[in-house]
């Protein structure tokens, strides 16, 4: 057997182990324990729906909002989890990285991959809710996985960046936080983007660049009901492009920027 490869399944393993660590350690001492994977999000989910949608009778003109408002939760809760874990794991990582010598992107890739358990167990519960509610589900379903592998190389690269940023300015933790309280508010999640689309279709095609939005809305696109508004429908195709080029540059941008702070992590700490 090559070196390579037995450096290759060596940090295979670790990265494993720092998968099965992360998640129970997430838990521990909670009476729930793994339940709050799922609880979480169905309650966040439960307020959002008695306010937005009992209420104030959000997305009355989609069907079945309620579903989509559950997914459009559990997806954005994915990426706010996924960068967020990411971006501080070299730091909590740090004095394992001091004391074994391995390839510094396996701690941030491990934070995501916790993060992509939870919202792999979250769309289990979307896809019962939505059978439950009566939704038609039609063949174009099989396409969302690759929203998912979207979701997740976007979350990844961001993670990459703002973990090397927050090596050395811890500020940066907290300006993320405001940062996606901002763009919670800017995504289509708890109301329709054919809300923002009676006011103007021009504020409408500004938010659905956010690459997020636009992920949520393909899902729900494809999962519950085509009558879901996307990007592709309400924009030029040179336009509709621009989430995914935003993606790809962000991830090679953010990669080339982690591997080269990465070796000097060590001497920061």
């Amino acid at each position: 057997m090559k070196v390579q490869d037995v450096i290759s399944q060596r940090n295979l393993v670790l990265l494993r182990e720092l998968v099965k660590t992360d998640f129970k350690l997430r838990y521990q001492g909670s009476i729930l324990g793994y339940l709050w994977s799922i609880l979480k999000p169905l309650l966040m989910f439960a307020i959002m729906y008695v306010v937005f949608v009992h209420f104030l009778k959000f997305g009355a003109d989609v069907p079945h909002f309620a579903v989509a408002l559950l997914l459009g939760q559990i997806l954005w809760s994915f990426f706010v989890e996924a960068t967020g874990q990411g971006m501080r794991a070299i730091v909590d990582r740090g004095d394992l990285l001091r004391k074994i010598s391995f390839p510094k992107y396996i701690v941030v890739l491990s934070a995501t991959a916790g993060a992509l358990i939870n919202l792999v167990i979250n769309l289990g519960v979307v896809l019962v809710f939505a059978f439950i509610n009566g939704v038609d589900f039609q063949w174009h379903i099989l396409l969302a996985p690759l929203l998912i592998i979207e979701l997740y190389i976007f979350s990844l690269g961001l993670a990459f960046g703002l973990s090397a940023l927050y090596v050395r300015f811890r500020d940066v933790g907290q300006i993320w936080d405001v940062l996606m309280q901002g763009a919670y508010f800017a995504t289509p999640i708890f109301y329709p983007i054919t809300m923002i689309m009676s006011v103007s279709t021009l504020a409408a095609q500004i938010l659905m660049l956010n690459p997020v939005a636009q992920i949520i809305q393909d899902a729900r696109h494809l999962i519950i009901s085509t009558d879901n508004v996307t990007i592709w429908q309400i924009s030029p195709w040179y336009i509709a492009i621009l989430p995914f080029v935003l993606i790809v540059a962000i991830s090679i941008f953010s990669g080339f920027y982690f591997k080269k702070h990465s070796k000097r992590f060590a001497e920061i700490f």
